[in-house]
């Protein structure tokens, strides 16, 4: 008995998520059961020959072209030693403040954010240079590996962001009006986590001491070193702001200006040979689950079940704000037990139709949705984050690290709150380039 396409299309999403749920690769899993799903609805030799096109078709996407050279940018950064640099003046400058080094290492975060795009290298690298000096100050542990788990996670929303360029592709959407709207959501998470740690020390200062001892000429001194972050910022800020370079022009010249300041900080052949060898095999992991879950996206739209589920879901007699709550909801429980780019895969396609029927703006949707992966990121029991961070620092216990964050997870939530309360903070900046 032949199977109706909406049945296929519901057994298929079940079917995938079993499968992740039990460790199949999000890749393998999606190209699976996207093309035996295919091949049930319009036969062997068309499905078959659907699912041969896609690789080779998507791959040649000018807009893909942007990942590689995000990502290379982030490897140049870290033996351009950007990141020590750029927690030096951090914290020379603001350490004075109540919970000054933890502060430092929100800013410095962001700062690196902004010239690498992965968070968990983010806070693979601050793991290493900023908990050291914060326990030697004196500063509560779980803070010290709550601020380096959150202030990681700024990578997805500061640009260059390869969550926020592969919502783009997913969604058929600007890369770089996605990336302009990231700028100021970025900043103001960052904000808002400094104000909740200076709050926590003001009240009990034995949580993080000021840091102080520090003269103008300290200050001024360390500015040179943030120059590289500055570069980066102001090329992809002003060539997709002014129109005079695409997202990918800019990412190349980003690249190449981190790799002559690299040079300069005397970054060898060997150094750079893994830098290159680690771009491919990011870029070649996040192009494959690319290939496999548009493999699925294929199976969906042949099944009809983004339709049916869009029509579902503005049928509900919910006002649109608590039906796309509930939505959000439903991310941060699947960000529990999903990867970040997997899980936005395998639901935009499924959701985005009905996100955008209910009325909002694909671009604020997109900053939202990756802030709720930035919130994943650091929730148990996946927090991919705070993994790492207990996987660079095994002496602060796995538990530890979950209960600093738990500050910073109630920031993230409010920010939600906020971005949902004032949409203008999102769309602002990337209205300002239609204009």
């Amino acid at each position: 008995m032949e199977l109706d396409p909406l049945v296929s299309g519901m057994i298929g999403m079940g079917a995938l998520l079993v499968m992740v749920f039990l460790g199949v690769r999000v890749y393998i899993a999606a190209t699976l059961v996207g093309m035996i799903g295919i091949v049930s609805i319009i036969g062997w030799d068309a499905g078959t020959g659907i699912v041969g096109t896609i690789p080779h078709s998507k791959s040649t996407l000018y807009s893909l072209s942007v990942l590689p050279m995000f990502i290379l940018i982030g490897y140049l950064a870290f033996h351009a030693g950007i990141t020590t640099a750029a927690f030096d003046a951090a914290k020379k400058w603001i350490g004075w403040v109540p919970g000054g080094l933890a502060v430092a290492t929100v800013f410095a975060a962001g700062g690196f954010a902004a010239v690498s795009g992965a968070s968990t290298a983010t806070a693979a690298v601050f793991s290493r240079v900023a908990i050291p000096e914060m326990l030697n100050a004196g500063y509560d542990r779980r803070l010290a590996a709550g601020v380096v788990a959150a202030g990681g996670t700024l990578a997805s929303l500061i640009p260059p962001s390869a969550i926020l360029v592969i919502y783009a592709i997913i969604v058929e959407q600007s890369v770089g009006a996605l990336l302009l709207a990231g700028f100021i959501p970025g900043i103001v998470s960052a904000l808002i986590y400094a104000f909740i740690i200076m709050g926590r020390a003001y009240l009990n200062p034995e949580l993080g001491p000021s840091v102080r001892g520090y003269t103008h000429m300290d200050r001024i001194k360390s500015l040179p070193g943030t120059l590289p972050i500055v570069a980066v910022i102001g090329i992809i800020f002003s060539a997709i702001y002014g129109g005079w370079a695409t997202p990918t022009e800019a990412g190349a010249l980003g690249a190449f200006v981190v790799f002559i300041i690299a040079l300069f900080h005397g970054m060898r052949a060997k150094a750079l040979k893994e830098a290159l060898f680690e771009t491919a095999k990011l870029t070649v992991m996040i192009f494959s689950i690319i290939w496999g879950v548009l493999v699925f996206v294929r199976f969906l739209g042949f099944s009809g079940l983004p339709e049916a589920f869009a029509e579902w879901i503005l049928g509900l007699p919910f006002p649109p704000t608590v039906i796309i709550v509930l939505i959000l909801c439903g991310y941060a429980v699947l960000g529990m037990f999903m990867d970040a780019i997997g899980m936005l895969l395998l639901t935009l396609p499924v959701v985005y139709p009905a996100v955008i029927g209910l009325g909002y703006d694909p671009i604020w949707f997109g900053i939202i949705v990756v802030k709720m992966v930035e919130i994943c990121l650091i929730t148990p029991p996946i927090g991919l984050n705070c993994y790492v961070v207990n996987g660079v620092r095994p002496d602060i216990p796995l538990m530890d690290v979950f209960r600093g964050i738990g500050p910073f997870f109630i920031a993230d939530v409010l920010t939600v709150a906020l971005f949902i309360a004032f949409p203008a903070l999102i769309l602002w900046l990337p209205q300002q380039m239609l204009n």
